[in-house]
């Protein structure tokens, strides 16, 4: 059996756009939306404190008919090491045969897949006229939901930042900023410094079982866009539990996640108080709201993955990139 092998370094060859990767992910939300779409909540195991290692299987239906699998790590330890914080593989099946048509890098798939995750959420969620962006997390995360939200809104003005790494904050600030020279990066010393008059918060932290979650209601605006890619590290729970809206990207995975009892616990929404999968508003069935608290929860799912890879996977064909090989 032949497979295509497509490393981090062929992914970046392929030269894939943001703006690319949003549509795809918008796509798979839309058909999720429209129930052709079967996405299991995650499985995993946890081998060392809040470390996690998590399978992500999914098949899309409608015109798509793609399927695969993500096996997927996350070591927040590793970066005192040096070592990635995200690892793994993704594998894409022929939905006819089963057989294996791809192996790819999945830490690729899922910094790209993540960030344009919020900004679809984003485009649905936020105000079009949004001047100030806050950024917690200044890792890779931090910046492809800067970069996938910055294809959203084009009334960005300021993005506020903050790190617990001083260095990571520099970078960041010296890295993003060459790429948008029309915005005004501003260093914050604290998260409340940060989220202060922001139009859209996004957290990108690492994700641990005991968090010490530090951005509060009353920090925030009125009108503000909070997305959590984070799970429930950052946020204080009222910040989603009272928020005039809120959703996240499955409902069905956040609630069998909150009943396992170890995240989205100490107040964070139950069942009664989601207003919507992004799926339901991608695919009509929700309407968009604009003003108010909208707080979202963007665990990531697996139907980001599949889309993300099918588009690599066809670009690679259509390009030649890749290496074949035989398993």
């Amino acid at each position: 059996m032949r497979s295509l092998l497509l490393s981090r370094s062929s992914l970046e060859e392929l030269n894939i756009k943001m703006a690319d990767i949003i549509e795809a992910v918008e796509r798979g939300f839309r058909l999720k939306g429209e129930g052709k779409v079967s996405v299991p909540a995650k499985i995993g195991i946890h081998p060392r404190k809040d470390c996690f290692i998590h399978a992500m299987p999914c098949y899309i239906g409608g015109e798509v008919d793609a399927s695969g699998i993500k096996w997927v790590a996350g070591y927040p330890s590793n970066q005192e090491k040096g070592l990635p914080y995200i690892s793994g593989i993704m594998c894409l099946n022929e939905s006819d045969t089963g057989l294996v048509k791809a192996i790819m890098d999945a830490s690729w798939i899922t910094a790209y897949r993540t960030g344009a995750a919020s900004a679809v959420c984003a485009k649905y969620l936020g105000d079009p006229d949004s001047k100030i962006i806050a950024v917690i997390g200044l890792g890779v995360q931090g910046r492809m939901n800067l970069m996938a939200l910055m294809e959203v809104f084009k009334e960005i003005r300021q993005v506020r930042v903050y790190d617990v790494m001083p260095s990571q904050t520099k970078r960041y600030i010296k890295d993003m900023s060459s790429l948008y020279e029309g915005c005004e990066f501003v260093a914050c010393d604290n998260p409340k410094e940060t989220v202060t008059g922001a139009d859209i918060v996004v957290t990108c932290t690492p994700i641990v079982e005991d968090p010490k979650r530090y951005v509060r209601v009353e920090c925030l605006k009125e009108d503000v866009l909070a997305i959590a890619v984070d799970y429930d590290s950052s946020f204080c729970a009222p910040v989603m539990a009272e928020a005039d809206v809120f959703v996240c990207d499955d409902s069905g995975q956040y609630l069998w996640t909150q009943k396992q009892g170890v995240y989205f616990q100490d107040g964070y929404p139950t069942k009664d108080k989601i207003y919507a999968d992004v799926g339901e508003l991608c695919a009509g069935l929700k309407t968009p709201v604009r003003k108010g608290r909208r707080s979202a929860v963007l665990m990531g799912i697996a139907s980001h993955d599949v889309m993300a890879a099918q588009l690599a996977y066809e670009k690679a064909l259509d390009k030649g990139i890749g290496q074949w090989i035989e398993i």
